[in-house]
């Protein structure tokens, strides 16, 4: 009888090391994910603050980690931030659904793949600028510009 108790044991003892060893590269993928943002990848470690950063990242206000504990609004909150996430990193609606569904792999698709950081929410960042106004536009193609509108009297 005690062979039947010490096989379970064991097949809990494995259990317990894979949850682990999927946690530490997942923690590894995440740490990628930050520095890819400009962020300090050891923020991945530390719960809820690593979620925090994750907000900052994808451009949502930090208040929407209080959010995050309000049963199944956080679901809820989790599909629109992964979506942010996926923007962020140039990808699609199919990434999203990844993201949600299997988020330990994308995670790790994101910080050890080739995705890079375009921008909170897909939209790229505006270097110098606090929140300020976007950068002027391109001139256009082939030729001066047009003269600016006379001034008004």
């Amino acid at each position: 009888m005690s062979f039947l108790a010490s096989s379970g044991d064991g097949i809990g003892g494995g259990i317990i090391a894979l949850y682990l060893i999927v946690f530490v590269v997942v923690v590894i993928g995440m740490w990628k994910v930050f520095q890819k943002a400009g962020e300090e990848g050891w923020k991945a470690i530390i719960p809820i603050y690593n979620m925090w950063t994750l907000l900052k990242i994808v451009g949502r206000p930090g208040w929407w980690i209080i959010l995050f504990f309000i049963p199944i609004v956080n679901f809820i909150i989790w599909i629109i931030v992964a979506n942010d996430v996926s923007k962020s990193y140039g990808k699609g609606v199919g990434f999203t659904v990844g993201l949600v569904l299997l988020s330990p792999i994308f995670i790790c698709i994101l910080g050890f793949g080739d995705a890079q950081y375009v921008g909170p929410q897909g939209q790229p960042a505006m270097a110098g600028t606090a929140g300020g106004t976007p950068p002027p536009p391109p001139p256009p193609p082939g030729g001066t510009p047009p003269p600016p509108p006379p001034p008004s009297a």
